[in-house]
């Protein structure tokens, strides 16, 4: 704050701020949008995915009294479970035919999931009054041009039939049933393109299937200590079933997430590497304009170290000063953003599920980033200080 003999040190006194806010308000506002986007997919995947996914070690099927299911009910923080039937299943429509799997589930999968609360067209019903109904995945849908509303078309569903290996003739290698499709749902274009959900009855008996089950998806409340709930399952099922929490489920895809994220975490602190240079340039013409001043303490009894830590504090203030005002300008964009949505995605017309770029601030990150901007300030003033002052003994007035 001082007044210099030259005004070059102020304006690159002022150029390190700068620099060190706009790399610490980038660095924190990324990081947080990730975190928002993050946070969307985890929440659109957990309206497919349970909490938990038990299947068998050995085969594909196993019945579903072969497991102790009072036991599971009992385990604290666990609302309920689905059965699950999925198998590869060929759909025609009309003249079109596609590829994908059917998902035969239980009359509580629905409310358990919340994947009734993503239709987009026509309604959520698996079976009514006897009758049963599919209800298809967008990109499903998309492909067959199947509309729910036309009451005259019926979703034909193909599937191998078991223990037939050699036959190619349609008409005997395949269990072929029809279905009215009641809605068609949009959760993840993941799921939207290969799922078509039905009664679990319906694709039992289209697979010739008695008691047999090929999951079962366990739900947990929001309190409940997911950890401790896997840990439990696998006590009491044993080493013959694979229970799997929805991270396990989706490994593949929260690992490029967490990778993206650290990668883009390390460019920016690069960035923030280069922007400390101006640092070092600042405080080496300042402790070269102040060698009259060093002198004059040198003469007053000042010690070698006495004159380090002066420079090294005005080294870390500049380091200090552009972490806070780059943290204190990124909570106020991310709380601006997260209050009023004002970066929209799209034109806003719904053409995305959310209509504006989602934020999370997590106060861990924010503590990350200030460590890591004063450690890269440290770096950047210790070595100038030490290297002018070498010669400190040979400073004369």
């Amino acid at each position: 704050m001082s007044k210099k003999s030259h005004n070059l040190i102020n304006i690159i006194s002022s150029v390190s701020v700068i620099g060190l806010v706009v790399g610490t308000f980038a660095l924190i506002v990324v990081l947080s949008v990730f975190n928002g986007f993050e946070s969307v997919i985890k929440s659109l995947y957990g309206v497919f995915n349970p909490d938990f996914q038990i299947t068998t070690l050995k085969g594909k099927t196993f019945s579903i009294d072969s497991i102790p299911q009072e036991r599971i009910k009992a385990i604290k923080g666990l609302i309920d479970y689905s059965k699950v039937v999925e198998e590869d299943a060929l759909f025609k429509y009309g003249d079109k035919q596609f590829i994908g799997k059917i998902k035969g589930v239980g009359e509580n999968f629905p409310s358990l999931s919340g994947l009734d609360s993503m239709v987009v067209d026509g309604y959520f019903i698996l079976s009514d009054a006897g009758k049963n109904y599919a209800v298809v995945g967008a990109g499903v849908a998309y492909f067959l041009d199947l509309y729910p509303g036309d009451v005259a078309e019926l979703l034909n569903i193909y599937v191998p039939k078991r223990g037939n290996k050699s036959s190619f003739n349609i008409a005997t290698a395949f269990n072929q049933k029809a279905v009215h499709p009641a809605g068609v749902f949009s959760v993840q274009q993941e799921f939207n393109e290969k799922y078509v959900l039905l009664p679990l009855s319906f694709v039992r008996e289209l697979m010739d299937y008695d008691d047999e089950i090929t999951s079962l998806e366990v739900f947990t409340g929001d309190n409940a200590d997911n950890d401790m709930v896997q840990q439990q399952l696998k006590s009491i099922l044993g080493d013959s079933y694979i229970v799997k929490n929805r991270y396990e489920q989706n490994i593949a895809l929260f690992k490029v997430m967490t990778s993206e994220k650290t990668a883009i975490f390390f460019i920016l602190v690069f960035i923030l590497v280069l922007a400390s240079f101006n640092m070092i340039g600042s405080l080496s013409i300042l402790i070269v304009e102040k060698k009259k001043d060093i002198a004059v303490l040198k003469s007053m009894g000042a010690g070698k170290k006495l004159i380090k830590n002066i420079f090294t504090i005005e080294g870390m203030l500049i380091s200090f000063l552009g972490g806070l005002i780059g943290l204190i300008l990124g909570f106020v964009v991310l709380y601006a953003q997260q209050t009023f949505g004002i970066v929209s995605l799209g034109s806003g017309n719904g053409d995305f599920i959310i209509d504006a770029y989602p934020v999370e601030m997590k106060l861990v990150e924010f503590v990350y980033v200030f460590a890591t901007v004063q450690m890269i300030g440290f770096l950047a003033t210790i070595y100038p200080v030490n290297f002018l002052l070498r010669n400190f003994n040979r400073v004369k007035l």
